[in-house]
């Protein structure tokens, strides 16, 4: 009985040497608190999942790596601590930082073992099968299987070595084609891409001849058949055309033409209206020469901007083709209305003017600007709008929406 009670109080010893080398193992476990972010703040509910920060009071889920990387400031995870001291901030910022490289590190040399692993069972494999060679012919088919599986491996693994190769390859022919790089985003780019791998080796690119006469020919045509769609809509459902002008820094003007039905809307054409004085007259022509070119019969209406020349010739429009409308543009109608609203209104002009001065304070100093790109998250500031005044209050509202970011820009030290 004795040597049976020694034997259990010796297991219970064991159990508790193994618990107290888990906690020890596991810094973060309950009951075992020497992590250092515990030091900055206080366990909400005892489960070591929420902490309250003990410098700006914020609560923060998800463990105590997650609330190093709110006085580190990561953003990653949470919003960061705005009144951490600096030297604590940059021990964590450290201390996150070495975390992450130790993982990376771990991962890539996983990845190592998992690669050698892989060779090391094809290449046991094959001469498994070279071992065995075909000595019935019932055998061989599974011999050839099994060669197959070895083959695909192994072409993966060399797939896997080659691809960042490939990559550069491609990222060299965007920069020394000056080519933009939002055109990775294009459907068209990875539909290619996609179809070159279909191909396979031996695939030859088309020639400069072939680009510039064959194919172009080949891909007005495909979008004139697509466009006849829509104009056996317009003959069914009827239609809206749409004019829409605009002037750049040069003081060109152009002016575009658009068509809507329920099927969508497509550009018809655009015209160049720099010395074109816009008197009523020519505005009636080209409004004129548009429904000519669209046909009469398929017009519903035709919208243009709300300025008294166009408001004139739409009139003389409606007068000259009396089976459709003029309309006058609700997007304008909503320009004038806020032009009217920051002119009349004190509140309205004094706070745009106040908005105006940050941005421009902002965006007139490269600095600030990459500073500013820091602290919102990589977002901007000017909010570019369909229209002129509308532009002014999309803007106030992203003042708005990051003013905390921005009253930290401007008290930090930096």
């Amino acid at each position: 009985m004795s040597g049976s009670g020694s034997n259990s109080s010796g297991g219970d010893t064991t159990a508790g040497g193994s618990s107290s080398v888990a906690r020890s193992k596991y810094k973060n476990a309950p009951g075992n608190r020497t992590d250092i972010g515990w030091k900055h703040g206080i366990d909400v509910d005892g489960s070591g999942k929420k902490f309250k920060c003990k410098y700006c009071s914020k609560i923060v889920s998800g463990g105590v790596f997650r609330f190093k990387r709110h006085l580190a400031g990561t953003r990653e995870d949470s919003e960061p601590c705005a009144t951490v001291p600096d030297e604590i901030k940059l021990l964590m910022m450290k201390i996150v930082a070495d975390s992450k490289a130790t993982k990376e590190k771990k991962k890539r040399l996983n990845s190592i073992d998992e690669d050698e692993e892989s060779v090391e069972r094809a290449e046991e494999a094959t001469n498994l099968q070279g071992r065995r060679g075909f000595g019935s012919k019932g055998k061989e088919g599974s011999a050839s299987s099994g060669s197959g599986n070895v083959q695909a491996t192994l072409n993966q693994l060399m797939k896997k070595k080659e691809k960042p190769l490939v990559d550069e390859q491609v990222a060299d022919f965007f920069y020394t084609s000056a080519i933009p790089f939002n055109a990775v985003k294009n459907p068209a780019f990875l539909k290619m891409c996609e179809m070159i791998g279909k191909y396979g080796p031996g695939y030859r690119p088309p020639s400069y001849h072939d680009i510039r006469e064959k194919l172009l020919k080949q891909a007005v045509q495909k979008t004139d058949d697509s466009l006849q769609e829509f104009r056996d809509e317009w003959k069914r459902t009827g239609c809206s055309i749409m004019s829409y002008g605009w002037t750049d820094k040069k003081r060109r003007s152009i002016c575009n033409f658009l068509v809507n039905s329920p099927k969508g809307t497509i550009f018809l054409y655009s015209l160049d209206t720099s010395d074109i004085s816009k008197t009523t007259d020519k505005v009636f022509k080209m409004l004129d020469d548009v429904v000519k070119f669209v046909g009469e019969e398929n017009v519903v209406q035709v919208i243009t901007d709300n300025a008294a020349n166009f408001k004139a010739a739409g009139e003389l429009l409606m007068h000259t083709r009396p089976h459709l409308y003029w309309t006058p543009c609700a997007a304008h109608c909503i320009d004038m209305i806020l032009e009217d609203l920051e002119k009349h209104l004190k509140v309205h002009e004094v706070t745009i003017k106040k908005g105006r001065n940050i941005t421009t304070y902002i965006y007139g100093r490269t600095m600030l600007i990459s500073m500013l790109k820091k602290y919102t998250n990589g977002r901007d500031l000017v909010r570019p709008g369909m229209t002129r005044f509308a532009t002014a209050y999309l803007t106030l509202a992203c003042l708005h929406e990051m003013k905390a970011s921005l009253m930290r820009l401007f008290s930090s030290e930096e």
